[in-house]
């Protein structure tokens, strides 16, 4: 229980309380580094707009993450099951990251507009490799054994798909979930800043440009707290999804 949820908090107010006495000890500038008392005092001064742009970013978000379940997870399987699927689009999968986000962010407000789209399928790029890697080790993982018994009991290779492969393969597929809606995020705020009228990353750029950093750092503040809660309900999906997990995980903490 310390370790877990009390030295974190400790060391998160550790930090702050050293930012805080940083901030006025060397008297930094406000537009330089604010304290974070003040990026607090910002967050609820400006708590109207904040929600506003919050919930921008995050339709762009949730639907950038489930364009990017809906394509990967289907496209993986495909690839696992037929390998000359893997041969040709693997490729394209590995080369999807290879590729700097900035230097297709302006193609995609291009093709798509200033509007969700383009942000929307920013996010997808960014999740999609996740997805797509970790659905395809999990499948690659299952337990021969099993796959034999089965083949054994005359299962059909669907069959197998459904109930061996795939549901073994659920731990890596939820962990390349809960990796991808974290980052999700960045898609989203890089699109904003290449262009759009709304959103955190668009709160951000603006306020940059007028040197109001706490605001810039409320809206990293929001960004934060909507990965990390995205990232809890994922993991609450998880258990959910796999109560036997949890159940051999308190079996081995005993």
């Amino acid at each position: 229980m310390f370790s877990k949820y009390v030295l974190p908090v400790a060391i998160l107010l550790a930090v702050l309380g050293i930012w805080e006495a940083a901030v006025y000890l060397f008297d930094i500038k406000r537009f330089i580094l604010p304290a974070p008392t003040e990026i607090l005092v910002t967050v609820f001064e400006e708590r109207e707009s904040l929600l506003r742009h919050s919930w921008v970013t995050l339709q762009e978000m949730l639907l950038g993450f489930l364009l990017a379940i809906t394509v990967g997870i289907p496209l993986a399987v495909f690839m696992f099951e037929f390998p000359i699927l893997e041969r040709a689009f693997y490729p394209y999968v590995i080369g999807s990251q290879t590729v700097p986000v900035f230097a297709i962010a302006p193609l995609l407000v291009t093709w798509f507009g200033f509007g969700i789209a383009s942000k929307v399928v920013m996010a997808a790029i960014i999740v999609f490799f996740a997805i797509v890697l970790n659905t395809m080790d999990g499948l690659k993982s299952t337990d021969p054994d099993m796959v034999n018994i089965f083949r054994i009991l005359r299962a059909t290779r669907w069959q197998i798909l459904w109930k061996v492969r795939i549901p073994s393969a659920l731990p890596f597929i939820f962990s390349g979930a809960k990796i991808g809606i974290s980052i999700s995020t960045i898609g989203a705020v890089i699109g904003e800043w290449v262009g759009a009228s709304e959103g955190l990353g668009f709160l951000m750029e603006y306020s940059n440009a007028q040197f109001r950093t706490s605001l810039v750092f409320a809206a990293i503040f929001c960004l934060t707290l909507m990965g990390l809660g995205l990232f809890v309900i994922m993991s609450l999906l998880e258990r959910f999804a796999m109560p036997w997990r949890q159940h051999q995980r308190n079996i081995s903490n005993t």
